[in-house]
């Protein structure tokens, strides 16, 4: 009898739980919610310490936000006739160096910060201006836009040198027209090349005496002129280029062509070459204007540059053609 109560205790204490009273009972439910929570927090606290950004930095505030979105390649639509609009220094910030330069990609020196321009700037706004216009490490020529004025990049290099405690005064338009306006007067020098036609009168009133003279001129001269006949297709185009808006052409030059003609990329004749152009310019301009339309080898119609008309790409040639003879 008593060896089966001893049984039956033994038994009863294997069943019993191990919360005997209602407040074991409350402590246990609520750990059972509460550990749980802690858990996932201490797991998402360690997997996202890794992308936390230092005090201070807006490498997630909006602008560097967009600038990390924006679409790799755009295109502008410009009317290549239109005349030259001189952007601020902002705007060509804006537009072309905002992309490194506020969030320091690439090395650049950061916008505003004082201690990083500081050595640029001891170095002079001539200085500044010239490594922006030929390039330094790896930001391109004018900032990688071609049609960009000499004007506009100075402007940029002063507005961005004074947002970082740079005291440079921002170039005025009125510079750009006087320097145009020097040009012209050169380029329009060899008119006035007529003007001693009224001395030829006393000549042709002179004795008869000197006609056997000049009849024995123009024969000495006649072999000389036959041996520079070859020369005589370049010399061709003399009149076409003379008459073309060659002001359009830089423009047009600068928008299209610049990208290879400037260095020679794929085997485009540079700028300059007389010896690379000289096989091209003597097809005359009607031949080289339908080449540009149509396209040829690496370069694509009309340079890509599709809104541009017949006249453009005209001046364009033209202009090339005037700085490679």
């Amino acid at each position: 009898m008593s060896q089966s109560h001893e049984h039956q205790q033994e038994h009863i204490e294997e069943h019993e739980s191990p919360i005997k009273t209602p407040k074991q009972l409350i402590v246990t439910v609520l750990l059972a919610f509460i550990v749980p929570i802690i858990i996932i927090f201490l797991l998402v606290s360690w997997v996202t310490s890794g992308t936390r950004t230092a005090a201070g930095s807006d490498t997630l505030g909006p602008e560097a936000t967009a600038l990390r979105i924006a679409p790799v390649a755009r295109i502008e639509l410009v009317d290549a006739s239109a005349p030259k609009v001189m952007q601020t220094g902002e705007q060509v910030y804006n537009a072309v160096c905002a992309a490194c330069h506020t969030s320091g990609v690439a090395g650049a020196w950061k916008f505003g910060d004082k201690a990083a321009w500081a050595g640029p700037i001891s170095t002079g706004l001539e200085a500044m201006i010239t490594a922006v216009t030929n390039g330094k490490g790896a930001m391109p020529p004018k900032g990688g836009n071609p049609s960009l004025d000499d004007l506009e990049i100075a402007r940029a290099v002063v507005y961005i040198a004074n947002a970082a405690g740079g005291d440079f005064q921002e170039p005025a338009e009125a510079a750009s027209d006087e320097s145009a306006s020097e040009e012209k007067p050169a380029a329009t020098e060899p008119a006035p090349a007529p003007a001693p036609a009224p001395e030829a009168k006393p000549a042709a009133d002179a004795a008869p005496a000197q006609a056997p003279a000049q009849e024995t001129a123009q024969a000495a001269a006649s072999p000389a002129s036959d041996e520079s006949t070859p020369a005589a297709t370049p010399a061709a185009a003399a009149p076409v280029v003379a008459d073309a808006d060659l002001a359009l052409g830089e423009k047009i030059y600068k928008q299209a062509c610049f990208a290879c003609h400037a260095a020679g990329v794929a085997g485009a004749p540079k700028l300059g070459d007389k010896a690379a152009w000289g096989p091209y310019i003597a097809t005359g301009m009607d031949a080289m204007v339908s080449v540009v339309i149509s396209g040829k080898g690496a370069m694509p119609p009309k340079g890509g540059l599709a809104s541009a008309s017949e006249g453009d790409l005209r001046a364009a040639v033209a202009y090339m053609v005037s700085k490679s003879q």
